[in-house]
């Protein structure tokens, strides 16, 4: 059979550098650290002390007190940046048939703020099950999509994707199947995350991943630069409007990108560590070029994974070195987490996101805080590096690597009909 073609028509984010996708675009465009203090609880006796928190976001400012109290924040999250992608996207839900019209999320965590809180009041308390009759709806992971359905009344495929910081990207390339075999007409895809919390900040520091920078966080975030020391945790959530291409012409559709290909694979290496030379990495390369039909020549940039790590970053550049040979200098090669952080299982959407507006905008956002060479990166590729840069770009490829050796891969074309 003959496999449909899928384009982009709407898109949605809230980010640690902008609550929308306008926003988002200028921090990313402009170098913007969104690392700062945390401000959610006391942080003073952690090993971090920062994070990427969302700025001046008010749920009230979005649902009213009752049904925010029902919500997560990741919930709230997902729900906000659906809305702004059908919004974006010109759909009038009334004129189509929903039940085409399916939810598929992606979140590495999920109701992580409403599990902690909740088993702290038990502790603190008499020894009494006295727990929130709303405690296990708040907090499932596959909430987003089921709360994104009720209110839009989509009745297509919903559920959610969890592969660790691959999620969102998974929950894209699910969709992106789903269209082309003809399963659905459209997906409100993405994915959220709201893990700066006592426990995701806690564990993250038991393993030793974030960085320790205290005493400057704005630039503790330094992707492939000698003296990294891990990420830095973000958090919110970015959504798209993936549509049957036919079904968006039809309707006179604005379209952004067209997605050409998704690849998948694991690591099979280490449950947190990438394998050294980068084989998952290489072969999701691969597989996503070869699910596209195009070559590594046709390639213009690269989203990295890039989340600030010291073994990440270099396997990583060492799998796109073998997989693009000689036109890896040719590439464009940043990493957003510079100013993002890393938001986990909403890391997937929100890059998908940079990498559409890079080809829409002919801009590549940079690699910020970058201050001394790494002697493992080859200083030949071109990492663009502190500042935005202009180019023509045709197709991007957008990386995504979770716990567990779990690696997804998109590639987006500019639309030609």
């Amino acid at each position: 059979m003959e496999l449909k073609r899928v384009v982009v028509t709407g898109l949605g984010a809230l980010t640690p550098i902008g609550n929308s996708v306008k926003e988002y675009w200028e921090g990313l465009t402009d170098g913007v650290s969104g690392a700062a203090p945390i401000t959610y609880f006391d942080a003073s006796n952690f090993r971090t002390q920062f994070a990427c928190e969302l700025k001046n976001f008010v749920a009230t400012d979005h649902f009213d007190r009752k049904e925010a109290r029902k919500m997560d924040r990741f919930t709230q999250y997902a729900m906000v940046v659906a809305d702004e992608a059908i919004a974006d996207s010109g759909l009038d839900l009334e004129n189509e048939d929903t039940s085409r019209i399916g939810v598929i999320w992606g979140a590495g965590i999920g109701g992580l703020e409403t599990f902690q809180n909740e088993v702290l009041n038990y502790a603190k308390g008499d020894g009494s099950p006295r727990f929130n009759p709303f405690f296990i709806p708040k907090m499932i992971a596959d909430i987003a999509p089921g709360q994104i359905s009720i209110k839009h009344n989509l009745q297509g495929p919903n559920f959610t994707t969890v592969s660790a910081c691959a999620s969102s990207a998974n929950s894209i390339i699910d969709s992106l199947n789903y269209i082309r075999l003809g399963q659905a007409d459209i997906f409100v895809t993405g994915g959220s995350e709201a893990a700066v919390t006592i426990a995701g900040m806690g564990g993250f520091n038991a393993m030793h991943a974030l960085s320790t920078r205290n005493d400057d966080p704005k630039t503790a975030s330094r992707p492939f630069d000698k003296d990294r020391d891990g990420f830095v945790l973000g958090e919110g959530a970015g959504a798209l409007i993936l549509e049957e291409l036919e079904h968006a012409k039809a309707r006179g559709a604005k379209i952004y990108a067209e997605v050409i290909g998704g690849g998948l694979s694991a690591d099979a290496h280490h449950i947190t560590a990438p394998h050294p030379e980068g084989r998952g990495a290489k072969n999701v390369m691969l597989n996503c070029l070869k699910n596209a039909e195009i070559g590594p020549e046709d390639v213009d940039v690269v989203n990295m994974h890039g989340t600030s790590t010291p073994l990440g970053d270099v396997a990583e550049l060492k799998a796109i070195k073998s997989v693009f040979g000689d036109n890896a200098y040719n590439l464009n090669i940043n990493s957003t987490k510079s100013m993002t952080g890393h938001l986990l299982g909403a890391a997937g959407a929100i890059e998908a996101i940079a990498s559409i507006l890079s080809i829409n905008h002919g801009i590549v956002p940079p690699t910020i805080n970058h201050f001394t060479d790494d002697d493992q990166i080859d200083p030949k590729l071109n990492l663009t590096f502190n500042k935005a840069q202009k180019r023509e770009v045709k197709v991007a490829m957008s990386n995504t690597f979770g716990f567990g050796g779990h690696n997804a891969c998109i590639l987006f074309r500019k639309f030609e009909d």
